[in-house]
């Protein structure tokens, strides 16, 4: 982020009302809608309590239990919703909000869209819809979605886009993105990349490299958010980087750029990997294999959001801040990470795929 005083102040303060406001995208939000000099409100349970570089209004409640009576009876320019997930929680803003705010700008998920085949699709795309009544899709819960994330997530964020054009019609504006990342990601799906090539040696890459990647920086996110509200865009966008079509080999060698560390890529097919049990985006994070049902998941339109401002960091500063945030963390928590093939597994495989090419070898040595 960069410092509030390189920030150049917006053409009009507003009064901002972010529903969450301390997870992921929040503090970035925050800091840089104070740096624009606009005027703060947080609405959350006051769990996790940050120092900001300004005056911040903080109002508690919980959105679980229906507690928002500290939202009533005030106006805000926009209202930023961060952090649902459950349509239950945008009906229970929009009985109170309505007519309270002037935008309403609802952060969903490339997960609804139903149909990942087809590569450039914009967000005209088809959408899961929730196999269930409306008095049932008004009883789902965080725990609900914990047990069926799979099944649940993709649908419930596009029943709950619905509910925010209900509630707030014609002042709505959908912000669809794909893997958020950067300082601050406490998942490390992008995180292991820059740290695995950091570590340098043999590094199991997937695919031949060609498979595309999207990912966007928290902070391009979170910044691009608060400059739609200032200029009150409205509509949906799907909020992925870069502004090119980047593969697979492309951003691990951009990473290895970065990190100096001299790491050595070693690419494992997608079959290979398959016969390991090696997954996609969970043991080889940021990555889905092209083609097939999932041909066109990291191939997304995101030209409706750059027409609308959104730009991108350079990848390099991303992995940079990003390895540098991790250093950060305490000890303990540097040791395991959360996303990405575990070292004594990545050994394995990558003897098995040292073996496997020796084989292949000799047979086609072979008189």
């Amino acid at each position: 982020m960069p410092a509030a005083t390189s920030v150049t102040p917006a053409p009009r303060p507003l009064r901002i009302l972010i529903l969450g406001g301390t997870g992921f995208i929040g503090p970035n939000q925050v800091r840089y809608a104070l740096a624009r000099g606009h005027e703060l409100t947080l609405f959350n349970r006051g769990r996790n309590p940050k120092d900001w570089p300004g005056e911040v209004e903080e109002l508690t409640g919980d959105r679980n239990t229906g507690d928002l009576a500290s939202l009533k009876g005030r106006t805000w320019d926009v209202c930023i919703d961060n952090p649902t997930t459950l349509p239950f929680w945008v009906r229970d803003a929009g009985t109170i909000l309505k007519g309270q705010v002037g935008h309403y700008i609802f952060v969903s998920t490339l997960s609804v869209y139903s149909d990942n085949r087809a590569s450039g699709e914009d967000e005209s795309g088809a959408l899961f819809k929730y196999q269930g009544t409306d008095e049932e899709v008004m009883k789902e819960t965080q725990e609900s979605v914990r047990k069926n994330m799979g099944n649940l997530y993709g649908p419930l964020k596009a029943r709950s886009e619905k509910e925010a054009e209900k509630w707030f019609p014609g002042i709505t504006t959908i912000v669809r993105p794909g893997l958020i990342v950067g300082p601050g990601d406490e998942t490390d799906r992008f995180t292991y990349w820059p740290v695995r090539l950091d570590r340098g040696g043999d590094v199991l890459a997937p695919g031949d490299g060609s498979d595309a990647v999207q990912f966007i920086d928290t902070r391009d996110l979170s910044e691009w958010m608060i400059r739609l509200a200032e200029a009150k865009v409205f509509g949906t966008f799907n909020a992925m980087g870069p502004g090119f079509e980047l593969t697979m080999q492309e951003m691990l060698l951009g990473i290895r750029a970065a990190t100096t560390a001299g790491a050595r890529l070693r690419w494992a097919p997608a079959d290979f990997l398959e016969k390991q049990k090696v997954s996609a985006w969970s043991d080889m994070p940021v990555w889905v294999p092209g083609g097939g049902e999932d041909g066109g998941f990291s191939r997304r339109s995101n030209k409706k959001a750059m027409a609308a401002g959104l730009t991108f960091r350079p990848l390099a500063q991303t992995a940079l801040d990003t390895l540098a945030w991790f250093k950060s963390l305490p000890a303990e928590r540097q040791t395991t990470l959360k996303a990405g093939i575990k070292p004594e597994r990545e050994k394995e495989v990558l003897a098995a795929l040292a073996a496997e090419s020796r084989t292949a070898k000799k047979i086609f040595t072979k008189p």
